[in-house]
């Protein structure tokens, strides 16, 4: 590496996006883990990753926590958390037949979004449900009403394909997704289905808006893009889609530190910065305090995105 064979260090831009790392619903979920072990002792059975972060799971399994992906797994009469992603109406039940006691992470906004399905399945509505086949969260939301009252739509393409029911349709989708992506496909159904409901604000949660505000703000202003955040997070894996559109040429999840090619960032002049919902503040540190290190930076923060908000922890566990 050219910047440890130099006395001379190379100059670089570093730049910070923010808001970024853990949201609202990620902290709660985690706080749900670490004081459900508190009080209840180990273990504490997790269904499925409590958020998608290793990191995060790692730790959290050093603690106590078992993580299972499928609740008849988890002994009778045990303690049991539902992942911040949200479960179906039939995992719920069989905790419930399998006695087991249930602390429920799932964020409040993955909550609003099964509330709102329950809501149009009983008004007669046929829902067509925007978002990624197989994650948890799509999973969860689906569970909630019969699954020949709704449908999922991933892309553009299956919107202008779909002949949906001669039914009432409205859409809701997954909090995660890409914001651009998102209207394009509503504005596909809209035009198909003029009449099709959705929710005043739309489902995609504040967190997963605003960081990809934040990175859009930095985006043309890079060579390079460094994402911090696991292969399975959805959010995570937007923010470099949203990176690459928004006019960087390059754009790469990473894990943490390990994960970054230094060759390639001698070559590089402007690097952005930023991290998934689900991942720890604690990486983005080790990459900055690495960068210092190896170069002589210059760091530029946009800050103009602020959050203050907070979700209390279920009344069973608050202190």
């Amino acid at each position: 590496m050219n910047s440890l064979k130099s006395l001379k260090k190379l100059n670089k831009n570093l730049y910070l996006a923010s808001p970024r790392g853990f949201c609202a619903g990620v902290e709660r979920a985690i706080k749900i883990v670490e004081e459900t072990i508190k009080k209840y002792g180990r273990p504490v059975y997790v269904n499925h990753e409590i958020v998608h972060n290793k990191h995060v799971v790692k730790r959290l399994s050093k603690d106590g926590a078992i993580f299972v992906e499928n609740v008849h797994e988890v002994p009778n009469g045990s303690n049991v958390i539902f992942s911040a992603h949200g479960v179906s109406k039939k995992v719920s039940i069989e905790a419930k037949y399998n006695n087991l006691i249930v602390f429920d992470a799932t964020c409040p906004l993955v909550t609003k979004v099964h509330l709102e399905a329950q809501k149009l399945y009983k008004k007669g509505y046929h829902i067509l449900l925007i978002g990624h086949d197989g994650h948890p969260e799509i999973e969860g939301t689906r569970g909630q009403v019969p699954e020949n009252s709704i449908t999922l739509i991933q892309n553009v393409n299956e919107a202008r394909i779909l002949n949906a029911p001669r039914k009432p349709l409205a859409w809701l989708s997954q909090t995660t997704l890409s914001v651009d992506d998102t209207a394009e496909i509503i504005n596909v159904l809209s035009k198909k289905y003029p009449n099709i409901l959705g929710p005043k604000k739309g489902d995609i949660c504040y967190a997963t808006s605003n960081r990809q505000t934040a990175v859009k703000e930095i985006a043309s202003k890079v060579d390079l893009m460094l994402i911090v955040g696991s292969e399975n997070s959805s959010n995570s894996k937007r923010l470099v889609e949203v990176a690459k559109k928004a006019g960087c040429k390059k754009a790469f999840l990473i894990s943490d530190v390990n994960f970054i090619n230094w060759n390639e960032i001698d070559l590089i002049q402007n690097i952005g910065l930023s991290s998934g919902a689900s991942a720890p503040e604690t990486l983005i540190e080790a990459i900055r305090n690495k960068f210092f290190d190896l170069y002589e930076i210059t760091e530029i923060q946009n800050s103009s995105i602020q959050e203050s908000v907070y979700f209390k922890l279920p009344k069973e566990l608050e202190k």
